[in-house]
């Protein structure tokens, strides 16, 4: 395998101590260079407040590295930590900064690097970011190379603290060297939405008001707040998943084509069709606060001592969206997603309409579905003649499995594709400026709404079920039309005679 990448990178983790640079950026960083996308001359620093030894940080990380050749990759191993080291200082004054300037030039100097290529990873909270990014204009800025900075959400709480935050970053470093991360945008699932629409005539030409019936993106996850419901409750699902992760979703669902794959022309359009979102309607919301599991095993948002015991923080939603635009105009779309339900996966539905009657009385409405995770397929509902002599109808389906199509493939974890993006200055799977304004304009009303003094009572469902009730009337009135029970079933095995 022949891959090119940039000599002498140096690559500074700020926030090296803690949970996400432990279970994720480090790992991606292993994960590039077990397969070659990452130059073993990278120097690494982990930078952090804790007092650690260079030989602390490298245990910390190691247990969360994937070895899928097993010992084989024991040398990978080695051969990684030692090109990682570690400086403690405070995010605030100069101190930290000030070493960290004299451990990258002493690097550069002894590579000869002539135009260095720094990239700053902040795996921190947003409250730091400025500090952070000030020591970095003041004190390690090039001006004869790059630097990239790559920032974690939240950004921002609402509209007006993500304007605050961008005013502040806006002086120091230029659009081009931000670089705001949404892992979900580094999926291997979300990354096909463009080449599955655009690349396919079939797909494309049904991907409109004229065929398309109903749309929804559906994010479940199987438990709780455990322990985190103080945490929790100052964000809810709704700033958790649904105005990042899902919504990024459906910009690249909904978005024009692109006149090229370069990274503004993808934002641009991403943009554009935000900007067609109506504003939200409150009264097309289901909302929900989990509490007990039938059997009690389980216990309710409510029974977290973290919690505010009058707290209306809501951990299930389910929106509707209106897209005023030529192609979108009346196709009911659905964003829901929930804590502590039935099951953990993330999903895109397309549902198409129904053939015309006649010949057909009563016959499924195809169905398209995008499993982003867990166990990442494609497969489209589609009916079919029942083998045998009947001449009858049955539900079935196009399938493409990954993991059956694609056996002897590496597809990248999403923080391990986006961090190889940064590297070569690609921005099109990260979150622009304006997008991002534009997105809170789109969700801090309903927000306000939720959490001000005249905030509705989000309903109650058991820990472990579907949903609060209502969901079906809801996505019923959003134009989803159910299968009858037990007409689809996969995979389809011969009925028993």
């Amino acid at each position: 395998m022949t891959v090119h990448f940039e000599k002498h990178v140096v690559i500074t983790v700020f926030g090296a101590s803690g949970d996400l640079s432990k279970k994720k950026t480090f790992p991606a960083l292993f994960g590039l260079f077990r397969e070659g996308y990452l130059s073993p001359t990278t120097k690494i620093i982990g930078y952090a407040r804790s007092k650690l030894s260079d030989e602390d940080l490298r245990e910390k990380v190691r247990p969360f590295f994937k070895k899928p050749n097993g010992a084989e990759d024991d040398s990978k191993v080695e051969d990684f930590l030692s090109m990682i080291s570690y400086i403690s200082g405070p995010y605030d004054s100069e101190e930290g900064f000030l070493k960290l300037k004299e451990v990258i030039e002493k690097f550069e100097s002894e590579k000869k690097v002539e135009a260095p290529q720094r990239l700053f990873y902040l795996a921190l909270p947003p409250s730091t970011f400025i500090d952070v990014c000030s020591q970095l204009k003041k004190i390690l800025y090039t001006e004869s190379g790059h630097q990239r900075i790559i920032v974690e959400k939240p950004f921002g709480h609402d509209l007006d603290s993500a304007t605050e935050l961008q005013e502040k970053l806006a002086p120091l470093f230029s659009e081009e060297e931000l670089y705001r991360i949404d892992h979900y945008l580094g999926k291997e699932m979300v990354k096909n939405l463009l080449l599955m629409r655009f690349g396919n005539t079939f797909l494309n030409a049904a991907w409109n008001k004229e065929n398309i019936q109903s749309i929804q993106v559906i994010f479940k996850e199987p438990f709780g707040t455990e322990g985190r419901g103080g945490y929790f409750d100052s964000i809810g699902i709704i700033r958790d998943v649904m105005q990042n992760h899902l919504l990024q979703v459906l910009t690249l669902l909904t978005m024009e084509r692109p006149v090229s794959f370069d990274p503004e022309s993808v934002r641009d359009e991403k943009v554009k069709v935000l900007k067609a979102f109506a504003p939200i309607d409150f009264d097309d919301i289901l909302i929900g606060q989990y509490g007990k599991s039938a059997d009690g095993n389980k216990p309710g948002y409510l029974d977290d001592d973290t919690v505010k015991q009058d707290s209306k923080c809501v951990t299930f939603a389910a929106i509707g969206f209106k897209i005023a635009n030529e192609r979108w105009d009346g196709v009911p779309i659905v964003m829901r997603a929930g804590k502590a339900l039935n099951e953990g996966k993330v999903e895109i539905r397309i549902q198409f309409k129904r053939v015309a009657s006649g010949m057909f009385t009563d016959i499924p409405n195809n169905e398209l579905v995008i499993r982003i995770q867990p166990n990442e397929a494609i497969y489209l509902k589609m009916n079919a003649k029942t083998p045998g002599l009947a001449n009858e109808n049955q539900t079935t389906e196009l399938d493409l499995t990954y993991s059956e199509r694609y056996k002897n493939y590496w597809i990248p974890e999403a923080y391990e594709s986006l961090i190889r993006d940064a590297l070569y200055g690609d921005h099109s799977n990260f979150v622009r400026d304006d997008e991002l304004d534009v997105s809170w304009k789109l969700f801090t009303p309903l927000l306000n709404y939720l959490e001000g003094p005249d905030a509705p009572q989000p309903k109650s469902y058991e820990y472990g079920s579907r949903s609060p009730a209502g969901l079906s009337e809801f996505l019923a009135k959003h134009g989803y039309t159910f299968s009858e029970p037990g007409s689809y079933q996969w995979p389809v095995a011969t009925p028993k005679m």
